[in-house]
């Protein structure tokens, strides 16, 4: 690629040459390289209109924008964005890539709460052992599961759930038709089996399961967090599962990462795994072909569908 100015279309500037390769199937589109280091060339700095994040901290693209005054929106590869409210330049937007991790995410609540359900850690600590022990599971079939968050992962872990026989509730902040209101939530809370946060970060969802939340869900409840950490109240978690009476896995914690010393490692009754939920094979190409389809419509002057900070 080069960085001739006379070159036609909106100047884009990608971290790698998987998202160049994405971006040349849109006419409108003219992506480019950052420069060696990472650093924006003089053309760049002249012409950039979008740039795109990829998957490295929000911090490395927020150090770019001082040097792009042209860029006009900024694409991420994530669904997240809460690490980016109050910090971006005037006059520029932020388009998420809503859409590309939500079926992968839904795939692994299923794993693990079949996991959780089939005592399948309990069977591979036995084969360690060399210990034939049997042990009698519960199934999926029949049990009440509540999806807080009816975006993309929402529905997406309801369409996986219902064929395994599960009573599926959706809850969103705002009620419609099929979703429940958070407000209302607290109606049915207690009748819940499962219980999955699949919602954004943001103020009105900070602790949204905090002790009174916790506390209103029946005994031998499984709380499951697909979406960030600072949704738990991580203490209040910690009381309940430490007391045996609430069990949770979480793909995401508060702190993240998670210390060394941190209560959560060693907490009975916890299941852990490392932001890995919408990590499989593919990502990249998932998320490239969303991000593409966003800018294409910022090149021909529309509003991007996945479009979650506005340019002030």
């Amino acid at each position: 690629m080069t960085d001739s100015d006379g070159d036609a279309g909106v100047c884009v500037l990608v971290p790698d040459e998987e998202g160049a390769a994405a971006l040349t199937a849109y006419p409108l589109l003219r992506p480019q390289l950052l420069g060696p280091g990472g650093e924006p060339t003089a053309g760049q700095r002249d012409h950039a209109v979008v740039l795109v994040h990829g998957f490295h901290p929000v911090e490395r693209t927020l150090a770019l924008l001082p040097r792009l005054p042209h860029v006009r929106l900024v694409q991420t590869l994530n669904a997240g964005y809460d690490g980016w409210i109050g910090r971006l330049p005037p006059g520029v937007g932020l388009s998420n890539a809503r859409g590309a991790h939500g079926a992968v995410v839904a795939e692994w609540v299923v794993a693990v709460l079949l996991a959780h359900h089939r005592e399948l850690a309990f069977f591979a600590e036995a084969q360690r052992r060399r210990r034939w022990e049997r042990r009698t599971g519960r199934s999926l079939a029949g049990s009440r599961v509540a999806v807080l968050g009816a975006g993309d992962i929402g529905r997406h872990v309801a369409g996986l759930l219902r064929p395994f026989g599960c009573e599926v509730t959706l809850v969103g902040r705002h009620a419609r038709a099929g979703v429940l209101s958070t407000v209302g939530f607290a109606a049915v809370a207690a009748e819940q089996d499962v219980v999955v946060l699949a919602l954004p970060a943001g103020p009105d969802t900070d602790r949204i399961a905090d002790a009174r939340f916790l506390a209103g869900l029946r005994d031998g409840a499984v709380l499951v967090n697909a979406g960030r950490g600072t949704l738990v109240d991580t203490d209040a978690l910690l009381r309940e599962t430490g007391g045996g009476r609430l069990h949770a896995i979480l793909d995401v914690t508060d702190p993240e990462p998670l210390p060394p010393g941190h209560p959560l490692w060693d907490a009975p009754n916890v299941t852990l795994t490392p932001h890995v939920a919408g990590v499989t094979e593919g990502i990249a190409a998932r998320a490239w072909a969303v991000a593409a389809a966003q800018i294409d419509l910022f090149a021909h002057g529309r509003r991007p569908d996945n479009l979650v900070i506005d340019p002030t």
